[in-house]
């Protein structure tokens, strides 16, 4: 999932338990809509990627450098704490947000398109709580 500051979902893909995640980072990367911004022409995709230790490969961080984006990935062998903390909780708390729906939280559909869908209406109540909460 990547979202943006706020915490607002901006592009989720959904994989089977037994792939690894790093597969999916350039095609969620790709996912991503327009992202609103200065005047001009709007930005395909984000600034900035977060992401944890698993994505500290050579091949990955020139892949998000070929899209245009700068990838700030935690250094594996570093100590934890690395600053990365700070932005990462953003992320985890929209994870946190959306196990708020216990659909979501425990997997109870067989078929993937289903819970495609509990997750798609996941990500746009939390875009619309957030931004309730925002205008008030």
């Amino acid at each position: 999932m990547i979202t943006d500051t706020t915490g607002i979902p901006l592009a989720a893909t959904l994989t089977g338990g037994n792939r690894n995640d790093v597969t999916q980072l350039i095609p969620l990367l790709q996912a991503v809509p327009p992202v609103r911004g200065k005047r001009g022409r709007p930005r395909r995709r984000p600034d900035v990627v977060l992401a944890d230790r698993g994505y500290d490969h050579g091949k990955y961080h020139r892949l998000v450098w070929d899209l245009g984006v700068k990838p700030l990935i935690a250094r594996r062998g570093t100590e934890h704490g690395s600053g990365l903390g700070t932005q990462r909780w953003v992320v985890e708390r929209a994870f946190a947000h959306l196990h708020w729906f216990r659909r979501l939280r425990i997997r109870w559909e067989i078929r993937d398109d289903i819970h495609e869908a509990f997750l798609t209406l996941g990500c746009a109540l939390i875009c619309w709580r957030r931004l309730k909460s925002l205008r008030q």
